[in-house]
Protein backbone atom coordinates (compact mmCIF):
# COMPACT_ATOMS: atom_id res chain seq x y z
CA UNK A 1 0.00 0.00 0.00
CA UNK A 2 1.20 3.78 -1.14
CA UNK A 3 2.39 5.91 1.76
CA UNK A 4 -0.65 8.19 0.20
CA UNK A 5 -3.15 5.62 0.23
CA UNK A 6 -2.04 4.41 4.24
CA UNK A 7 -2.53 8.05 5.73
CA UNK A 8 -6.39 8.44 4.06
CA UNK A 9 -7.11 4.63 5.70
CA UNK A 10 -5.67 6.42 9.05
CA UNK A 11 -7.79 9.64 8.29
CA UNK A 12 -10.93 7.41 8.23
CA UNK A 13 -9.57 5.24 11.03
CA UNK A 14 -9.37 8.36 13.14
CA UNK A 15 -12.79 9.82 11.52
CA UNK A 16 -14.31 6.55 13.13
CA UNK A 17 -13.25 6.57 16.32
CA UNK A 18 -13.35 10.46 16.60
CA UNK A 19 -10.29 11.38 17.60
CA UNK A 20 -10.45 14.86 16.69
CA UNK A 21 -6.89 16.08 17.19
CA UNK A 22 -5.49 13.05 14.71
CA UNK A 23 -8.09 13.34 12.50
CA UNK A 24 -7.42 17.65 12.34
CA UNK A 25 -3.48 16.68 11.76
CA UNK A 26 -4.12 14.01 9.29
CA UNK A 27 -6.41 16.32 6.57
CA UNK A 28 -3.70 18.96 6.83
CA UNK A 29 -1.07 16.54 5.87
CA UNK A 30 -3.43 15.16 3.07
CA UNK A 31 -4.84 18.80 2.25
CA UNK A 32 -0.69 19.68 1.97
CA UNK A 33 0.00 16.72 -0.56
CA UNK A 34 -3.16 17.46 -2.46
CA UNK A 35 -1.77 21.28 -2.69
CA UNK A 36 1.60 20.25 -3.77
CA UNK A 37 0.21 17.71 -6.50
CA UNK A 38 -1.88 20.64 -7.99
CA UNK A 39 1.13 22.62 -7.94
CA UNK A 40 3.23 20.60 -9.70
CA UNK A 41 0.53 18.81 -11.33
CA UNK A 42 2.28 15.70 -10.55
CA UNK A 43 0.96 12.64 -8.58
CA UNK A 44 3.72 12.55 -5.81
CA UNK A 45 5.00 8.73 -5.27
CA UNK A 46 6.16 7.45 -1.83
CA UNK A 47 9.21 9.73 -1.86
CA UNK A 48 7.42 12.87 -2.81
CA UNK A 49 5.30 12.57 0.13
CA UNK A 50 8.16 11.82 2.25
CA UNK A 51 9.33 15.32 1.26
CA UNK A 52 6.11 17.01 1.94
CA UNK A 53 6.11 15.16 5.53
CA UNK A 54 9.74 15.82 6.34
CA UNK A 55 8.92 19.78 5.59
CA UNK A 56 5.78 20.14 7.30
CA UNK A 57 8.07 18.34 10.70
CA UNK A 58 10.20 20.94 9.98
CA UNK A 59 7.58 23.60 9.90
CA UNK A 60 5.99 22.25 13.66
CA UNK A 61 9.86 22.30 15.18
CA UNK A 62 10.18 26.08 14.06
CA UNK A 63 6.64 26.64 16.18
CA UNK A 64 7.26 24.65 18.90
CA UNK A 65 10.28 26.87 19.40
CA UNK A 66 8.70 29.67 18.68
CA UNK A 67 5.26 28.90 20.97
CA UNK A 68 8.02 28.30 24.00
CA UNK A 69 9.71 31.16 23.62
CA UNK A 70 6.68 33.14 23.64
CA UNK A 71 4.84 31.04 26.94
CA UNK A 72 2.23 29.32 24.80
CA UNK A 73 3.04 26.16 25.93
CA UNK A 74 -0.44 25.00 24.78
CA UNK A 75 0.07 25.51 21.43
CA UNK A 76 3.31 23.96 21.80
CA UNK A 77 1.65 21.08 22.90
CA UNK A 78 -0.67 21.01 20.13
CA UNK A 79 2.34 21.04 17.07
CA UNK A 80 4.61 18.45 19.13
CA UNK A 81 1.59 16.19 19.11
CA UNK A 82 0.90 16.88 15.19
CA UNK A 83 4.48 16.32 14.91
CA UNK A 84 4.10 12.93 16.75
CA UNK A 85 1.57 12.18 13.63
CA UNK A 86 3.72 13.47 10.88
CA UNK A 87 7.08 10.91 12.26
CA UNK A 88 4.79 7.89 12.14
CA UNK A 89 4.58 7.96 8.41
CA UNK A 90 8.57 8.82 8.25
CA UNK A 91 11.55 6.05 7.75
CA UNK A 92 13.16 5.11 11.02
CA UNK A 93 15.73 7.73 11.75
CA UNK A 94 19.43 7.59 10.64
CA UNK A 95 21.67 7.25 13.77
CA UNK A 96 24.42 9.69 14.09
CA UNK A 97 27.08 7.06 13.42
CA UNK A 98 24.92 5.79 10.23
CA UNK A 99 24.57 10.06 8.98
CA UNK A 100 28.54 10.24 10.00
CA UNK A 101 29.49 7.50 7.66
CA UNK A 102 26.86 8.88 4.85
CA UNK A 103 28.75 12.19 5.14
CA UNK A 104 32.00 10.55 4.89
CA UNK A 105 31.08 8.18 1.70
CA UNK A 106 29.63 11.92 0.26
CA UNK A 107 32.84 13.81 0.70
CA UNK A 108 35.03 11.37 -0.69
CA UNK A 109 32.60 10.56 -3.54
CA UNK A 110 32.52 14.75 -4.54
CA UNK A 111 36.12 14.83 -3.76
CA UNK A 112 35.59 18.30 -2.03
CA UNK A 113 38.28 20.26 0.02
CA UNK A 114 36.93 22.94 1.25
CA UNK A 115 34.03 24.72 2.58
CA UNK A 116 33.40 25.94 -0.92
CA UNK A 117 32.49 22.41 -1.81
CA UNK A 118 29.84 22.33 0.50
CA UNK A 119 26.88 22.28 -1.74
CA UNK A 120 28.21 19.38 -4.08
CA UNK A 121 28.27 16.86 -0.81
CA UNK A 122 25.19 18.33 0.07
CA UNK A 123 23.35 17.61 -3.49
CA UNK A 124 25.27 13.75 -2.90
CA UNK A 125 23.84 13.42 0.74
CA UNK A 126 19.77 14.99 0.29
CA UNK A 127 18.53 12.91 -1.65
CA UNK A 128 20.21 9.46 0.51
CA UNK A 129 18.97 10.79 4.10
CA UNK A 130 15.48 12.08 2.83
CA UNK A 131 13.14 12.09 5.55
CA UNK A 132 15.85 10.12 7.78
CA UNK A 133 17.79 12.66 8.94
CA UNK A 134 17.26 16.81 10.47
CA UNK A 135 19.21 18.43 7.79
CA UNK A 136 20.66 21.03 9.84
CA UNK A 137 22.24 18.40 11.50
CA UNK A 138 23.94 16.72 8.45
CA UNK A 139 24.98 20.43 7.59
CA UNK A 140 26.59 21.15 10.71
CA UNK A 141 28.65 17.53 10.05
CA UNK A 142 29.49 18.44 6.53
CA UNK A 143 31.10 21.67 7.97
CA UNK A 144 33.00 19.76 10.86
CA UNK A 145 33.94 17.25 7.85
CA UNK A 146 35.31 20.00 5.56
CA UNK A 147 37.09 21.96 8.43
CA UNK A 148 35.27 25.23 8.37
Amino acid sequence: MSLKLRINEDMKTAMRAREAARLGALRLLLAAIKQKEVDERVELDDAGVIAVIDKMQKQRRDSISQYEAAGRQDLADAEKFEAEVLAAYLPAALSEAELAAIVAAAVSESGAASAADMGKVMALIKPRVAGRADMGLVSKLVKSRLGT
